[in-house]
């Protein structure tokens, strides 16, 4: 499923805090936002893609996730904070190449195809890893280590690139074929970038057969890139982008435009982007996949990166006039995506209070995030009652209706989709400080749950005052419009 990730280490965020972050890009999937309760969370649990059963632990924790509506094909529960203060968000649909998959297959489900013989199961998903994993770890390491014994055990069906993160790390571990993996620490200091390919661009095996302080990965990984001649490298650098990645055209257009967006942001004069000596254009392979952000981040600008559409590039589809290059590259900020969540665990904050998980749904050009407490039994129904029909009394339907009518009324809309972007984010950020401050106080968990409540009651109002005026723009600009003065 294609998206883009964000992660940014607790030196670089402004509070020191760990920020994990993806949009989920499907097919207009319809997600809401609530909390499994360890009694619901199933015991044996079987894939719908891959019709595997896998017996699972006794002792799951309460966590959020972003299932799908329509289960027809799964659970699909995408993001989620636990109750150990741990977020997970899974998956980042990645490359890989060839090589790597001729060495070993991914596990796709097989049908049988004659009456004597059995259907053969295939390996776990992007539609199962959150359920599989979330709700039995107290680290983002222990999260690496789960994910990893279930891969080595039952395989998975596509590459996929998934992040952890607790209040003092973040980990990224990245598929290779079939049964393989590779996870690394994400620095401090450092925010990674990650548009559907893959991203390590180096990595310690030395560290990851001995101390293990900052990478891990499959025992016999060495072996497995020696055997099957994966090494493309030259001078004896070891950068498992080049192994285990693609180079293909396709890349230019849909990921590395993406990342090199995110990293101008990021760093415009650590790095030059722009211009005929730039040292990263919209079609490099080698954009950096950590840079040293030279600003602190915090969770608006993750939301800016991943609202991205190119603006202030020839390439933003938006634009007024004809620069010969408008829309040609795949924006992150796309039409389809159903949901955007940021995993942000704050150590300096109290402890029921430190998982705070910020949901925007639909476009996240026009739509707006919401900051809502993770430490709760149920989220608000605003967030979590969604139906497969369109409805104003839900955040999802109403930020897709705004998403579509802006979208196609840019130039009238848009100023009125920063209003609303800017009003969400101040009023969603001083409820939450009011309420750290009252839990500080009282060291009452339940006050998370009232915090929930009114914020989502500033979301609902905030929300349908701007799709009552974005409508009115869309309105008056409809091509059946007629007026007297007009002849």
């Amino acid at each position: 499923m294609p998206c883009t990730t964000v992660l940014v280490g607790r030196n670089a965020s402004n509070d020191h805090s760990t920020m994990i972050a993806r949009t989920d890009d499907g097919h207009y999937d319809v997600k809401k936002l609530i909390v499994v309760d360890p009694k619901k969370q199933p015991r044996k649990y079987k894939t719908v893609i891959s019709h595997l059963e896998i017996a699972l632990p006794d002792n799951p924790m309460r966590y959020t996730c972003c299932p799908n509506v329509d289960k027809k094909e799964g659970i699909w529960p995408a993001t989620g904070i636990n109750a150990a203060n741990v977020g997970m968000t899974a998956t980042e649909t990645i490359t890989s190449n060839p090589r790597v998959l001729a060495a070993d297959p991914l596990v796709a489900y097989k049908k049988a195809k004659k009456r004597n013989e059995k259907d053969v199961p295939g390996g776990i998903g992007e539609e199962d890893m959150v359920l599989l994993v979330l709700p039995y770890i107290r680290s983002a390491r222990e999260g690496v280590l789960r994910l990893a014994s279930l891969l080595e055990q039952y395989g998975t069906y596509e590459s996929n690139g998934i992040a952890f993160n607790d209040e003092n790390e973040i980990w990224w571990l990245e598929t290779i074929g079939g049964h393989h993996w590779m996870a690394k620490r994400v620095p401090d200091d450092q925010a990674v970038i990650a548009p559907n390919m893959f991203g390590m661009d180096s990595f310690d095996l030395d560290d990851a057969f001995g101390e293990q302080k900052a990478h891990l990965c499959s025992k016999d990984l060495r072996a497995f890139i020696a055997e099957n001649d994966l090494d493309l490298n030259q001078n004896g650098r070891f950068n498992p982008r080049d192994i285990f990645g693609s180079h293909s055209d396709m890349d230019h257009i849909y990921n590395t435009p993406r990342a090199w967006f995110m990293g101008r942001c990021l760093t415009p004069r650590t790095h030059r982007w722009d211009g005929p000596e730039a040292e990263f254009t919209p079609e490099s392979d080698n954009i950096p996949w950590a840079l040293v952000p030279e600003r602190k981040l915090a969770a608006e600008d993750v939301k800016y990166l991943l609202s991205s559409h190119f603006q202030g590039t020839p390439y933003n589809p938006y634009t007024n006039h004809d620069t010969g290059k408008r829309g040609m590259y795949r924006s992150i900020g796309i039409n389809r995506t159903g949901v955007t969540a940021i995993c942000q665990i704050r150590p300096n904050a109290p402890e029921p209070a430190k998982g705070v998980e910020w949901v925007c749904f639909g476009s996240t050009t026009f739509s707006a995030m919401l900051p809502v407490y993770a430490n709760v039994d149920k989220m608000p129904g605003y967030l979590s009652d969604v139906a497969l029909e369109t409805s104003t009394e839900n955040f999802y339907w109403a930020s897709r209706l705004i998403d579509a009518l802006a979208d196609h009324n840019y130039v009238s809309c848009i100023q009125l989709i920063d209003r609303y972007q800017e009003a969400m984010a101040v009023k969603g950020r001083r409820l939450i400080r009011e309420y750290d401050k009252k839990i500080a106080e009282t060291g009452d968990p339940s006050l998370c749950a009232e915090a929930n409540e009114k914020l989502c009651a500033m979301a609902k109002e905030e929300t349908a005052d701007t799709l009552t005026k974005v409508l009115h723009e869309a309105s008056v600009s409809m091509k059946n419009g007629h007026n007297l003065a007009d002849h």
